[in-house]
């Protein structure tokens, strides 16, 4: 008898604990809060770029600073092919926030160039973070002494579908170079360019990342790699027909053996997301991002370089995200 009622005891209390954790619980497994019904973790991939770009480590940083800030969201950030793998993988539903500059961003909005047919109309800006040069590296004896003298050289544009692919397409022209008919195109990413001109397999490549980048870093100290500029009238021109270039000058020292100053062109780097993604969850985002900035100093030296002040300007007329923009609007920057 003593047992059966033990036994008796035990499947009470069983249904007991099942009888709490369903209360607990929606039917669709949410949790229950003070406040009613809450949402599973909201899950949010982040692709970044390259491993040997500046976003990378940026990205990894930003997310484990949300996961540590902001409740009830879960970032997963991952290396990508950059801006516009990014702004597809969006687009196709597969990835929820990233970073791409204005120019390629732009033309997803606005369906031009590479989105041709494909324009992405739900594209928003969460943050404009930094200036992006673009930074063409050329092996020292190849020879190259403008970027004019690429014409018929072993040039790595950038991977497919990369930001520097990209921006290789439109400044290449501009120096009566087909492209890419009259390069010998290496379509491959950073780390892949890096080897290839350590091994003399390539003359030069273009990369694009906020300074200083790990790429060029490794380029002008261990394979001979020198900066090039990109000469005034030819800045002139893409800045009158690209609205989103800005100049900018690499200050001498920025890396190893670079004794002079090299003017070139830059695109603001930003912090996008879908539009789907819901306003509180992209307004507590940006509130950690910029409230705990000082913390992801430390990820990258890029990082000094940002000013709230500047979240909001210079961004091609691209929408920002509505949830961005309260927050701009709480902390007055935005009216």
């Amino acid at each position: 008898m003593v047992k059966n009622s033990w036994k008796k005891i035990m499947l009470i209390g069983v249904l007991a604990m099942i009888t709490i954790l369903a209360s607990a619980c929606g039917s669709d497994g949410t949790e229950e809060t003070e406040g009613g019904k809450s949402s599973k973790p909201v899950q949010l991939n982040f692709p970044t770029a390259s491993t040997t770009g500046t976003i990378y480590p940026l990205g990894a940083a930003m997310a484990n600073l949300w996961g540590k800030e902001v409740q009830g969201v879960r970032v997963n950030a991952q290396a990508s092919n950059g801006g516009v793998d990014n702004l597809n993988l969006m687009k196709n539903g597969e990835a929820h926030i990233s970073f791409a500059t204005t120019g390629i961003i732009w033309e997803a909005y606005n369906g031009e160039r590479s989105f041709k047919d494909r324009q992405y109309k739900d594209v928003r800006i969460v943050a404009g973070l930094y200036y992006n040069p673009n930074q063409f590296v050329v092996r020292k004896d190849a020879g190259i002494k403008s970027i004019s003298d690429l014409k018929g050289k072993r040039f790595a544009p950038g991977a497919v579908g990369s930001t520097p692919e990209v921006e290789s397409s439109i400044i290449l022209p501009e120096y009566g170079i087909g492209y890419p008919d009259d390069i010998k195109e290496n379509f491959v990413g950073f780390t892949e360019a890096i080897d290839l001109m350590r091994n003399k397999q390539i003359d030069g490549a273009l990369i694009q990342a906020g300074l200083p980048t790990a790429a060029v870093t490794e380029m002008t100290s261990t394979a001979d790699g020198v900066l090039i500029g990109i000469e005034p009238e030819v800045r002139k021109s893409l800045m009158e027909t690209y609205p989103w270039y800005s100049e900018v000058t690499i200050p001498s020292g920025t890396y190893e053996n670079q004794k002079e100053d090299i003017d070139t062109l830059a695109i603001k780097m930003v912090l996008m997301a879908d539009a789907s993604v819901d306003d509180d969850t992209i307004y507590e985002l940006t509130k950690a991002f910029w409230e705990n900035i000082d913390s992801l100093k430390s990820a990258h030296a890029i990082v000094n370089q940002m000013n709230i002040d500047e979240a909001v300007t210079e961004l091609a007329d691209i929408p920002i995200h509505s949830g961005a923009e309260r927050y701009y609007k709480e902390i007055g920057i935005l009216k």
